[in-house]
């Protein structure tokens, strides 16, 4: 099996789910005491989370590279960066290390096609939803993400940084992203593009096919380790 270097702590709580999912993807592949064999770095959020407010991007990808290159060191075959947004810097972190870095775009894409769906709706962080650099890498892939309106944007921004990163799952807030999804016009699947998005609210809330991005990054993350 080969190693994989997870770039965590963005958030700590959806860290912890790529952690879940990678062990128990090894062990229902590979059965009885097996786990994944994993370099992580956990890095302190509340710095990075305020170069993304000012628009800090290059500071953003200088720090990510150099956790990549760290994890190369340590053993990691490949590079997982645990969060939808900081793929912003993907380029960057590419370019610092001789591994491969899984896109979490492309495990997305993958998903999407699989379930039949090329214009969903995209969920996510404001940065998310608003560059271009997730609608393109989709649309390279014939995938054409929809995005929520200007004010659903802002509220669901507010909700990833102020509550499910910070570990507060409010059903008031549930309800508000649900109206979201209900009230979207012709697509025909969802993303949860933000990789907390997942502790909110479940595919069996939804009548239309779901791409869970954390999920499909870590099956991804799998396969390679397994390939």
């Amino acid at each position: 099996m080969r190693t994989l270097g997870l770039i965590g702590g963005m958030s700590a709580e959806s860290t912890a789910l790529y952690y879940s999912h990678l062990n128990r993807l090894a062990r229902e592949r590979l059965g009885g005491l097996h786990s994944a064999r994993l370099a992580m770095i956990s890095i302190d959020f509340a710095p990075l989370a305020e170069m993304q407010a000012r628009g800090e991007w290059d500071e953003a990808g200088q720090m990510m590279a150099a956790e990549a290159r760290r994890l190369e060191a340590a053993g990691a075959e490949a590079i997982l960066i645990c969060a939808n947004t900081m793929h912003i810097v993907a380029e960057a972190v590419e370019a610092a290390v001789e591994v491969p870095v899984l896109h979490i775009c492309d495990a997305t894409a993958a998903a999407l096609r699989a379930a039949g769906s090329r214009r969903p709706l995209l969920l996510a962080t404001r940065f998310t939803m608003e560059k271009d650099f997730y609608r393109d890498r989709l649309a390279q892939a014939g995938i054409e993400a929809v995005v929520p309106g200007a004010d659903d944007r802002a509220a669901l921004h507010a909700i990833i940084y102020d509550e499910l990163c910070q570990g507060v799952i409010s059903p008031a807030s549930k309800a508000v992203v649900l109206d979201m999804i209900a009230r979207a016009e012709g697509v025909d699947g969802v993303i949860f593009g933000c990789t907390e998005i997942g502790l909110l609210i479940s595919p069996d809330d939804l009548a239309l096919p779901v791409v869970d991005t954390t999920l499909a990054h870590a099956q991804a993350g799998m396969a390679f380790a397994l390939g």
